[in-house]
């Protein structure tokens, strides 16, 4: 499972993009015929990726799709693929005959031969799952003209894992939660996500840590609900909700540890516009806070799409490519790391 690849700019002025950094909607779908991606021989899927590259290269599909072979493709541009959040790292790491289709501006891609057959997510940045909902839906059914899906009318679509099972779909928010995380309230959320059937993961989704204080929430349950239900209940209940639970916990900060929280936003930026070392972890937690600061106000001055865009820059994927292709040493990442912080966000 992937998380979220675009990140926003200020610019695009997206629904309360304070906290919701980007969202996601994905569907899991198998093609009738074949073994699930696990059991396939590889001549099944190999039969699998002829099948589907004419298919999701269509212009019907999307503008300028492209087709990358990733047994053809090596592990640098994987690890760029991954960081983006185009493919999952279990496709990244994978040497079974897999491919993934994107589209020219990285909205929409579309896995192929992962836990799945096909594994097509959209993204967007801030809080627009409806829209993104209606042109993943669109995607689906284009596809589904023209390839036979998996498909039980007692259980919906058929897929390898069975928390997928019945429509396949999993919602999904990047949320920025840096004040539940200094109030000690994030525990909160985990408890309330518990309860509501929902998952809780960290940056890169499933098995990774929530660098910068953000958290993937997606719903885990398919079966039994419709995309309608699933959709409204995200966008009207859950995702309001925990906005609501970050907003007070700022309030709170700033009303009873201003001098505090104010310390470690500008301790933060002080740092990043200083240091001629940084690991990924501790980029990711200063940048987190300048963040914090810039949507507060509390921090004036600062270059929002700088901030949001260093989020991606300092991964080791795209240090490397900045640095030629070149392979890097730890300490010269972390090295490069701090050049490019200091001059993005040069005072």
């Amino acid at each position: 499972m992937t998380a979220h690849a675009r990140i926003p700019s200020s610019k695009e002025q997206a629904p309360h993009n304070d906290v919701v950094l980007s969202c996601r909607v994905r569907m899991a779908r198998n093609i009738a015929g074949f073994s699930f991606a696990n059991r396939a021989s590889p001549a099944q899927s190999q039969e699998i990726l002829n099948l589907t590259k004419p298919v999701l290269l269509s212009n019907e599909i999307a503008q300028g799709m492209i087709w990358v072979d990733l047994n053809q493709s090596t592990v640098k541009d994987r690890r760029l693929l991954f960081e983006r959040h185009l493919i999952s790292k279990h496709l990244a790491e994978s040497e079974h005959r897999r491919a993934v289709a994107i589209s020219g501006d990285e909205s929409l891609s579309v896995m192929v031969n992962e836990e799945d057959h096909l594994r097509m997510q959209i993204l967007a940045p801030g809080f627009q799952l409806a829209d993104i909902y209606q042109r993943l839906n669109t995607v689906d059914d284009r596809i589904e003209s023209r390839v036979d899906y998996s498909f039980s009318p007692r259980w919906g679509y058929l897929t390898a894992c069975p928390t997928n099972v019945g429509t396949g779909i999993r919602f999904s928010v990047m949320m920025h939660l840096p004040a539940l995380k200094m109030t000690n309230e994030i525990e909160r959320v985990r408890r309330a996500a518990k309860d509501l059937h929902l998952a809780v993961r960290g940056y890169y989704g499933e098995g990774s840590e929530s660098a910068g204080d953000f958290y993937q929430i997606s719903n885990q349950v398919t079966l039994g609900r419709t995309e309608e239900e699933l959709l409204a209940e995200f966008q009207e209940v859950i995702v309001p909700q925990i906005i609501q639970y970050e907003h007070q916990a700022r309030k709170i900060l700033a009303e009873r540890s201003a001098p505090v929280l104010d310390d470690r936003i500008h301790r933060a930026l002080s740092i990043l516009r200083s240091a001629r070392l940084l690991g990924a972890e501790e980029a990711m937690k200063l940048l987190s806070r300048v963040r914090l600061g810039a949507y507060t106000g509390r921090l004036k001055g600062v270059n929002l799409d700088a901030v949001t865009e260093l989020f991606l820059l300092v991964q080791p994927g795209h240090l490397k490519l900045q640095a030629g292709g070149a392979d890097l040493s730890p300490e010269e990442l972390r090295e490069t790391r701090a050049n490019i912080v200091r001059q993005r966000l040069a005072s």
